[in-house]
Parts: structure tokens; sequence; C-alpha cells
């Protein structure tokens, strides 16, 4: 028999994975600034092995529309240029012989808008995640005691994963205004 506090720590990890994929999700999101979490998808070769870009160059920001990106081997930026180019990130690369830049352009209002609702349909598949742990875990409870829980001790559990999806939701609605916050600002 499992213990109801096992089965919320499982519904717990669950939740948190979902609000961490939320995070990551919500990171590569262009929201009109510069940021190297744009490049993480973008993988160059590499003495015959895809690497991630961040492996070969260092990435900076120099300001607020730029994004450079530095290799440690000259004979890399072809190579970088390349993934660039045929990457969906839809960014066109300048390259002036020493280092890359990414000129990131501003967003228009519809722009914004339609990342605003993207953003929107990321959380919303994280709340879906949370509501299923909990879901899983009242399951999981319900079946416990058919096998010897106490009522009492599975309806206080009950209570606790409601408590742990209620925590987590808010979670993922704070992230998502941060992110639509940032998205929507000129």
């Amino acid at each position: 028999m499992l213990e109801p506090k096992q089965i919320l720590n499982e519904a717990e990890e669950l939740m948190e994975s979902a609000v961490m994929y939320l995070d990551d999700a919500l990171a590569h999101i262009r929201a009109g600034k510069a940021s190297g979490r744009i490049l993480d998808p973008v993988r160059v070769e590499y003495y015959g092995q895809m690497t991630p870009i961040a492996n070969v160059a260092t990435i900076t920001t120099p300001d607020a529309r730029t994004i450079q990106i530095q290799p440690w081997e000259k004979k890399m930026l072809p190579e970088i240029e390349r993934a660039l180019i045929n990457s969906n990130i839809g960014l066109a690369p300048n390259n002036n012989g020493e280092c890359i830049r990414l000129i990131i352009p501003p967003l228009t209002e519809e722009r914004r808008k339609e990342l605003a609702k993207q953003c929107k349909g990321e959380a919303e598949n994280a709340k879906v995640s949370v509501r299923n742990a909990r879901r899983d875990a009242i399951d999981t409870l319900k079946k416990q005691v058919k096998e010897g829980l106490p009522e009492d001790v599975e309806k206080d559990a009950e209570a606790d994963a409601q408590k742990l999806h209620d925590k987590f939701v808010k979670k993922i609605d704070e992230i998502y205004a941060a992110k639509e916050k940032e998205i929507m600002t000129v």
C-alpha cells in the first residue's frame, strides 16, 4: 500500500516539472529583447557532431536589440552562420569576419498580441498538466482506500492535493503575467 505522503510527493514533482517546462517554453518566445536563450535550439556541426552554439562560441547581448556570437575558433564562423540561416529563429546573421551579430527587430502590435496568445496557450498546457497530476493523485488515493487506507486520511490527502494544485496554478499565472507584461511593453 502506498503512503498518501508518497502519492502527494509524486504529484508535486509532476506539477513542478510542468512549471519548469512552462518557464523554459516561455524563455524561447522572443519578446523583442535580445536573449541568448533564443539560440538554444540551434545546433552547429563541430568536428562531426551537432553541438549547441553555446558550446562553440561566446554569446553576449551588448544591447537590448543585439545578440553577438564570438566563436572560439575562427573557422567556425561560416558553420555558425549556416546553422543560423537554416534554423527557424527568424533572424538574419551579420558576419563581419570576427563575430556574428543578430539584430532583433522591434515587434509590431499585432505580433505582440500573437506572442501573448502563444504564451497563454503554453500556460494553459501547463495548467492541464497540473490538473492531470492532481487527478492522478486523487485516483490513486481512492484506490488506496480499497486497499485499507482510512477514508478520513484519504480526504485529508485529497485536500492537500488540491492545495498543491492551487499553489502551482498560481505560480503558472504569475509566470504568464510576467511574460505577457514583458511582451506587451514597448
